[in-house]
C-alpha cells in the first residue's frame, strides 16, 4: 500500500448469530483471485451472543483482528431490554358453541304435494265452519239504530204529540231483528223542542230536546245495552291520545307548574294560572249529550237503564277523589256552559264515581267507534213503540261527523260484527278452491321433485366432507352420486 492509496468506507452489517451459546469469537476468511488480481480478506467478528459484524475492506492489505470496543455489547443488550412485547388483543369473534355460531337443531318442513294440499284441504274444512257459526252468532244479535245528528232539522214542537213527529230517512236508520215483519224505518219518528237549561243562575239555551220514536217488533234482551256512536271523531290521535295527568285523575293536587309539564299540554291552566281540573283535551271534548231511559207509550211506562257497571273495573282503579279545594282550579273550556262561575263549594265534579267519565277517557283506535252509555241486564224490552229524548249539545257538525243512539243485546261472540264470520268461510272457501286445482294439476300434469337436500348451503356430499377434513358445517349424509370425487 502507497501513500496514495485512500480507504473506502467499511461495510458493516449485522445478522443473527449462528452459535448463540458460544462466546465472542472470530474468523478470517481469504478468498484469493486469480490473475492477479488482488486478494479480498473477510473478517466476521461476533460480538456478544446476539449480533455478528461483517467487516468486508476493499482493495486493502490484510488486517489484524480488532478487538471489539469495551462497552458496545452492554449497550446492545441494555436497548434490546427497553423493547415489550406488543400486549395481545382481545378477539371479538364469538365463543365456538352451537348457540353463539348458530348451529342449533332446527326442523324445516320441505313442501311437497303430500303435505302441501292436505293442509289446504284441513284448513278449509276447519275456517269455513267456524266461520258459519260466528254469522250464526251475529245473526242472534238485535240491534236499532237511529242517528240524530240532523234532529235540529226536524219539526219543532211543544208537546209530545205524535202527529207533530216526522217519519225519518231509511238512511238514518238501521236496524236488524230476527223478524222480517219490520217497516223500512222501524216506524222511527221524530221532532225536536227548544230547551233552557240553567247552571249556577246562568241560563243556557244552545241545546235542543231531540225527541224520537220507534218500534221494537220483537222482545229484546236481557242484557240490552245502549251505546252512542261517533263518526269521524280522531281519538287515537297522537297528541289526543297523550292529553291528560294520570296523577291528577288519581286525586293528587298537582300544582299550576306540575300540570304545565304533564302530558296535559296545550289545556293545562286559564289566563289566570289556575290548572284546569281535569286537564287535558280528552277530557275537555267528552260526550256531553244527555240521553234518557226509553219510556213505552204503549203502558205509559220507563225501561229503566242505568248507567253503573259500563266502565271496565282496571278502569275505576285509576281514579280517585280530588285533593284540590274548589278555588284552585277551573273547569275546562268545554264544561263552562255546566261551570260559569267556575267550581263552587260542593259543586265539583266526582269523576271517581262518574262512570261515563271513564267510558269517554278510554280512547278508541278508529275514528268510528261505539262507547257504552246506558244498560239493563234484568228485564227485557218488550214489544211496542217507545220514545227516546235527547238532550243534544255535542256539535259533531263542526267536525262533519255524526252521532247516534244504537240499542243492542249481545251473544257469546258480542255484539252484532259479521265481519269476523265473513272473512273465516272466504280463507275457508280459498283454501278448499286451491286444493281442488292444484291436486287436479298434480294429478294430470305432475312436476318431477328436487334433491331437497340441496337446499342447504352446507349439505356436502359425505365423500367431499371425509376429503376436506373436519368442518364445522352439519351435513345431512347425503350418499355420494356419480361425479363426486371422493
Amino acid at each position: 500500500m502507497d501513500g496514495t492509496d485512500e480507504f473506502r468506507p467499511l461495510a458493516v452489517g449485522f445478522a443473527p448469530p449462528l452459535n448463540l451459546g458460544g462466546p465472542r469469537s472470530s474468523s478470517t476468511a481469504t478468498t484469493t483471485h486469480h490473475h492477479g488480481a488482488p486478494s479480498t480478506t473477510t473478517t466476521t467478528t461476533s460480538i456478544g451472543n446476539r449480533f455478528s459484524a461483517s467487516i468486508v475492506p476493499s482493495d486493502l492489505p490484510m488486517m489484524s483482528d480488532s478487538p471489539p470496543q469495551v462497552g458496545a455489547a452492554d449497550s446492545i443488550d441494555s436497548r434490546d431490554s427497553d423493547v415489550t412485547a406488543p400486549e395481545k388483543k382481545k378477539s371479538r369473534r364469538p365463543a365456538n358453541t352451537a348457540f353463539r355460531q348458530q348451529r342449533l337443531k332446527a326442523w324445516q318442513p320441505i313442501l311437497t304435494p303430500k303435505t302441501v294440499l292436505p293442509l289446504f284441504f284441513t284448513i278449509g274444512i276447519i275456517f269455513a265452519p267456524i266461520g258459519g257459526l260466528l254469522l250464526y252468532a251475529s245473526s242472534q244479535v238485535q240491534e236499532l239504530r237511529l242517528d240524530y245528528t240532523n234532529c235540529d232539522e226536524s219539526p219543532l214542537v211543544d208537546s209530545g204529540s205524535r202527529s207533530d213527529f216526522e217519519a225519518m230517512s231509511g238512511d238514518d236508520v238501521s236496524f236488524a231483528f230476527k223478524t222480517s215483519n219490520v217497516e223500512s224505518n222501524a216506524g222511527a219518528m221524530w221532532a225536536h223542542s227548544n230547551l233552557t237549561e240553567t247552571y249556577q243562575g246562568v241560563n243556557y239555551t244552545d241545546a235542543i230536546t231531540c225527541h224520537i220514536q220507534f218500534e221494537i217488533p220483537e222482545s229484546m234482551g236481557p242484557p240490552v245495552l245502549m251505546y252512542y256512536h261517533l263518526t269521524n271523531f280522531y281519538q287515537n290521535h297522537r297528541r289526543y291520545v297523550a292529553s291528560f295527568s294520570e296523577k291528577q285523575l288519581k286525586g293528587d293536587a298537582l300544582s299550576g307548574s306540575a300540570v304545565n309539564s304533564s302530558g296535559c299540554t296545550p289545556l293545562t291552566s286559564d289566563d289566570d294560572g289556575k290548572p284546569y281540573y281535569p286537564c287535558g283535551l280528552i277530557a275537555n271534548s267528552i260526550f256531553n249529550d244527555t240521553i234518557e231511559s226509553p219510556l213505552n207509550l204503549q203502558q205509559n211506562t220507563s225501561y229503566d237503564m242505568g248507567t253503573s257497571n259500563i266502565a271496565w273495573s282496571s278502569d275505576k282503579d285509576l281514579y280517585g277523589n280530588t285533593e284540590y279545594k274548589h278555588d284552585e282550579v277551573s273547569p275546562p273550556p268545554n264544561w263552562a256552559a255546566r261551570y260559569p262561575k267556575g267550581y263552587q263549594e260542593g259543586d265539583m265534579p266526582d269523576i271517581s264515581n262518574d262512570e261515563a267519565f271513564m267510558v269517554w277517557m278510554r280512547t278508541a283506535g278508529l275514528p268510528e267507534f261505539s262507547k257504552l252509555s246506558r244498560r239493563n241486564d234484568d228485564n227485557a224490552m218488550e214489544q211496542g213503540t217507545y220514545q227516546l229524548d235527547i238532550i243534544s249539545r255535542f256539535p259533531t257538525k263542526e267536525y262533519r261527523g255524526t252521532k247516534s243512539i244504537v240499542l243492542s243485546t249481545r251473544t257469546v261472540m258480542g255484539g252484532r260484527n259479521p265481519f269476523l264470520g265473513i272473512a273465516y268461510v272466504v280463507v275457508g272457501g280459498i283454501c278448499i278452491i286451491l286444493g281442488a286445482i292444484f291436486t287436479v294439476t298434480h294429478l294430470i300434469k305432475p312436476r318431477k321433485l328436487g334433491d331437497h337436500t340441496y337446499l342447504s348451503w352446507n349439505n356436502a356430499p359425505a365423500g367431499k366432507t371425509a376429503a376436506a377434513g373436519p368442518s364445522t358445517g352439519i351435513a345431512t349424509g347425503r350418499e355420494i352420486r356419480p361425479g363426486d370425487v371422493a
